[in-house]
């Protein structure tokens, strides 16, 4: 038939593919083993005062089980997010330091020798980064003005209540406009919003609550300067998500399987008016892999399935470490938000 190609590899995509236990979140055990292989020889003392010289990320140090921190850091709530989940499992941890960067983009390209430990919460394959759970499954999301002017919001809560950054959104807005009964897509406006030129010569859209998106069948995701935050909420709706190229990743993306999870999409979108047009001719298979996705996130990204990530992550990472870490003078001790607001 027609569509045989795409059923083809919907099929053979389904043969391939082992769902993962919902144990001790090993689903993502071998994202940890691949992040931290760079580091099987070894990390120094050494080597890690030169991650911290050069200001790659901000300094952590855990010393009997209690959290240090050096003054500096870039977002303040994005720190404040990431120190949330390490506070949570910090009294099973052992002594380590760790540089943890809160900026969108990785630090680590491959090229450079020798690899140096840095954890960012998005890399391409060209980045050895070590990835963790990024800061906005609790707070310090993205600000999308007006909506949401500190953030997404948090992660378990969404789960309850159910940006020009890219030029690769252009095409899907183009086509929207030539075929509006196929695809209703324009940009809103992000923080970097200037002028109509940002928005392809047209006003920005109203912005939609993400709650709201759950109205559509359709839900297309595109990265922006790194990963999206977006994806993980986009499976929540139920909706099909169209996930624009593979190159971005966050620790949960490769458990996500093409044709499984979502419709795989090209980066230029040159597949896009004939992926919509083979969904909405075969309405059952689209329904099918809508429901497999929504189900893997939420079995496999419950708030206990990111603590656990942490906890193993950092366990792991730790055994790396070749010497005794010393407490630095001037840094901080971390404690929970609830306790400060005790005393």
């Amino acid at each position: 038939s027609k569509w045989k190609v795409f059923i083809d590899q919907i099929n053979r995509a389904l043969e391939i593919y082992e769902p993962c236990s919902s144990q001790n979140c090993s689903c993502y055990h071998g994202v940890i083993e691949e992040d931290l292989t760079a580091f099987r020889g070894g990390i120094s003392r050494k080597m890690m005062a030169e991650v911290v010289r050069r200001k790659l990320g901000t300094h952590y140090q855990i010393i009997k089980n209690r959290l240090y921190r050096e003054n500096d850091c870039m977002f303040p709530s994005r720190c404040s997010g990431v120190e949330h989940f390490i506070l949570e499992i910090i009294g099973r941890l052992p002594d380590m330091e760790m540089v943890i960067n809160v900026r969108d983009y990785p630090q680590v390209p491959k090229w450079m020798e020798p690899a140096i430990p840095v954890f960012s919460f998005s890399k391409t394959s060209e980045y050895h980064d070590i990835m963790y759970p990024a800061w906005t499954f609790w707070e310090g999301g993205p600000a999308v003005w007006p909506i949401y002017p500190t953030g997404l919001g948090r992660w378990d809560l969404f789960r309850e209540d159910l940006v020009r950054t890219s030029p690769e959104r252009d095409p899907l807005i183009l086509l929207s406009r030539k075929s509006p009964k196929l695809v209703d897509a324009e940009y809103t406006k992000n923080q970097a919003w200037k002028s109509m030129k940002d928005t392809l010569g047209k006003p920005a859209a109203k912005d939609v609550h993400l709650v709201d998106h759950c109205k559509y069948k359709y839900l297309f995701n595109f990265r922006g300067v790194a990963a999206s935050f977006r994806l993980k909420h986009l499976f929540l709706c139920g909706s099909l998500v169209f996930h624009v190229g593979d190159e971005w990743l966050e620790f949960f993306y490769p458990q996500l399987k093409p044709w499984v999870h979502y419709i795989p999409v090209k980066t230029d979108l040159s597949n896009v008016q004939e992926l919509l047009q083979f969904v909405k001719a075969n309405d059952d298979v689209a329904q099918e892999i809508a429901e497999r996705g929504s189900q893997f996130i939420l079995n496999h990204l419950q708030m206990d399935d990111i603590t656990c990530y942490w906890e193993n992550l950092l366990t792991e990472y730790s055994k790396f470490l070749s010497y005794n870490v010393t407490r630095r003078k001037g840094y901080d001790q971390i404690i929970p938000k609830i306790l400060k607001t005790e005393l």
